[in-house]
């Protein structure tokens, strides 16, 4: 007899907090070990961008970038590793990590792509340099989606119609946004226009 919630035993705890994240953490890692196959022993290159995320925590976003046996660029979103602070060195740090725990060699590593900010692409110490005096061969390259980002926001600044819509918006969203009751207060208005 097939077991569903309805002739579930009372003590079922699938819904406990400790339970999904074993779910979230096992279907990440079967994710994760097809990613690895498809990639197998082939050059690779990495893209990686840091954040702060809601909890104020600061999260660095891995992406691997490789051919596939079709000769098809494939991006693959491979994990958010949490980092102390946004340095080089605990970037670095946390990509050896990364690397260590899904076998994946430097040795391999032929590309890397960031935005421009100087810990990521410093000559002298930015993670670019940390990673080719490792790799030689892993190219650095301006992410072109960050590129094209603040080459729009260039352009809004010099449209003062745009500009000052994304001025307001920003005050808005700040005003709000400090406070619960404000944000209380424009849920309940909200909810009544609907």
């Amino acid at each position: 007899k097939a077991v569903v919630l309805e002739n579930a035993p009372g003590n079922l705890k699938l819904i406990a907090p400790s339970i999904q994240k074993d779910l979230v953490n096992s279907c990440a890692k079967e994710t994760i070990d097809l990613i690895l196959s498809d990639v197998k022993d082939r050059y690779f290159s990495i893209m990686a961008d840091e954040a702060r995320d809601v909890s104020i925590k600061e999260q660095m976003a891995m992406v691997l970038r490789y051919v596939n046996d079709k000769g098809q660029i494939i991006e693959r979103f491979v994990g958010v590793q949490h980092v102390t602070d946004t340095t080089s060195s605990a970037l670095k740090e946390a990509i050896d990590e990364f690397f260590s725990s899904v076998n994946l060699s430097f040795s391999k590593l032929r590309g890397q792509g960031y935005d421009g900010a100087s810990n990521m692409r410093g000559e002298f110490n930015g993670l670019k340099t940390k990673i080719l005096r490792e790799q030689p061969c892993a190219f650095y390259v301006h992410c072109f989606a960050h590129q094209l980002q603040l080459a729009l926001v260039a352009v809004a600044k010099k449209n003062i119609d745009v500009n000052s819509f994304f001025t307001t918006a920003n005050s808005l969203v700040n005003v709000v946004g400090a406070s619960c009751k404000r944000r209380d207060a424009l849920r309940a208005q909200y909810q009544e226009e609907l």
